[in-house]
């Protein structure tokens, strides 16, 4: 499965006190990637249906990014059952490559009307697997 892929750079006020990029930002980034992917691979007819709620976030961090930094953000769906789904995302460096964190997020989708776990339709599956 393709991954999906964004650049950003780091600007004055996603650093903490030690100058390095918050924690806060990197969940900020997660969400807004995972996000990002879903709004574009799938239709507004699916999208309308359904709303993605995070369950879980694993993250662990492996370097600091810094002011000025392009960060280099992939993400991709590892597995689903049921109602979950696990999706990775990883953010490099983009200049030396470097690992900067890894993250595992289960995601639980909802039907939007009754706001309730549903089971994931083969039609998303099938739209995350179309990337391939």
């Amino acid at each position: 499965m393709n991954d999906f892929e964004k650049l950003l750079t780091v600007r004055d006020d996603d650093l903490d006190d030690l100058q390095h990029v918050n924690n806060v930002r990197y969940v900020q980034w997660i969400q807004d990637v995972s996000k990002e992917h879903w709004t574009s691979v799938a239709p507004e007819d699916i999208r309308s249906q359904s709303i993605w709620v995070v369950m879980s976030h694993h993250i662990s961090y492996k370097s600091a990014a810094k002011l000025g930094d392009t960060i280099r953000i992939n993400t991709s769906i590892a597995k689903s059952k049921g109602a979950l789904s696990e999706r990775v995302v990883e953010m490099h460096n983009d200049k030396t490559n470097e690992l900067l964190l890894r993250s595992t997020t289960e995601w639980c989708l909802l039907n939007a009307r009754t706001q309730r776990p549903m089971r994931i339709p083969d039609a998303v599956k099938k739209l995350f697997e179309a990337q391939a």
